[in-house]
């Protein structure tokens, strides 16, 4: 198994850059679909160097959850959800190109872990979907 076939989530796959960030929310390029309590916004680029076929990040509004410790632990929940399916969107895009994925929270209650994950395939499920009939 390769490092991009493991089940990890290293820092290279996820969004760190401001630029990026920006493009991905201002940019006008980007797309969006949601499964409640999550949204997708995604944007598809060009592939720069070696970096990973797909980068993301998770946002949390303070006004869903005022203490950090339960924003970390909804982070946490998709965070690891993302690690186990990203082969989904993984298999379907092209060598040359790149996603940029952020998850937003939506709701001010906590889900369990299995339903957060169910959403969280579902909606990297339609995203696969969407990459296939792109093409």
């Amino acid at each position: 198994m390769s490092a991009s076939d493991a089940l990890t989530l290293g820092k290279e796959e996820r969004i760190t850059s401001r630029k990026l960030i920006d493009m991905l929310f201002n940019g006008g390029q980007s797309h969006s679909m949601a499964a409640f309590p999550l949204r997708l916004v995604f944007l598809e680029k060009e592939r720069e160097g070696a970096c990973p076929p797909a980068q993301m990040l998770v946002s949390v509004p303070k006004r869903c959850f005022k203490r950090a410790v339960k924003r970390n632990r909804v982070k946490r929940q998709v965070r690891e959800a993302f690690r186990h399916h990203k082969h989904l969107i993984g298999d379907v895009l092209p060598a040359d190109r790149q996603l940029a994925l952020a998850f937003i929270w939506l709701d001010d209650r906590f889900y369990d872990s299995a339903e957060v994950e169910q959403r969280v395939v579902f909606l990297l499920e339609r995203l696969a979907e969407k990459m296939k009939s792109s093409e």
